[in-house]
């Protein structure tokens, strides 16, 4: 685990450039405290320590204002910058290398009594998420896309793309040769 925190703290440190040090990004990054308690929650969650998970959680949200439910599935190096108010649902799932900025909730449109359902987005490695973009529905987002601020996304978006607007609509997609189409 010591290892994997190394390595996040590392991708903190390139990715925003207003880190001036390892020992700031480790001690002053909600993101950090944010995913060790994540990844705790998680591993109690597994084991089927319903109560626990949810107490840990809970205990990550007062301290970080980040509320990730340990049910959730998150992939490596997860970016969560300036952090506040950031929501992900249980069924939600998060590929490698991620950007989330604050105000993001990836969330539901209903409530399945299905418990085994997923009812949360499912993003992509590389994804950069807006500040206040909500994320709803068992939608995908796939690699490489980038979603605008405040988007409200409620539909599936390509790979390479970009979707903003409310309701958010694909505005680009790069292709193989770099040609940019928009889409309408």
């Amino acid at each position: 685990m010591l290892k994997s925190m190394h390595s996040y703290i590392k991708n903190i440190i390139e990715k925003d450039p207003s880190v001036h040090s390892y020992l700031e990004a480790m001690l002053l990054y909600p993101s950090v405290y944010a995913i060790l308690i994540y990844r705790l929650a998680a591993f109690l969650y597994r084991i089927k320590l319903y109560f626990f998970a949810r107490l840990f959680s809970q205990l990550g949200r007062l301290l970080t204002g980040i509320e990730i439910h340990p049910g959730a599935k998150i992939g490596k190096n997860l970016f969560m910058d300036h952090g506040a108010a950031i929501v992900i649902g249980q069924t939600s799932i998060i590929g490698d290398n991620c950007v989330i900025y604050h105000g993001v909730t990836l969330g539901s449109t209903e409530i399945e009594l299905d418990k085994e359902a997923r009812r949360h987005p499912k993003i992509g490695t590389g994804v950069v998420i807006g500040a206040g973009a909500k994320i709803l529905g068992p939608i995908e987002i796939h690699d490489g896309a980038k979603i605008g601020a405040n988007a409200v996304v409620l539909k599936d978006v390509p790979e390479n793309s970009t979707a903003v607007g409310i309701p958010a609509r694909n505005l680009l997609k790069r292709s193989e040769n770099s040609e940019i189409k928009v889409y309408r």
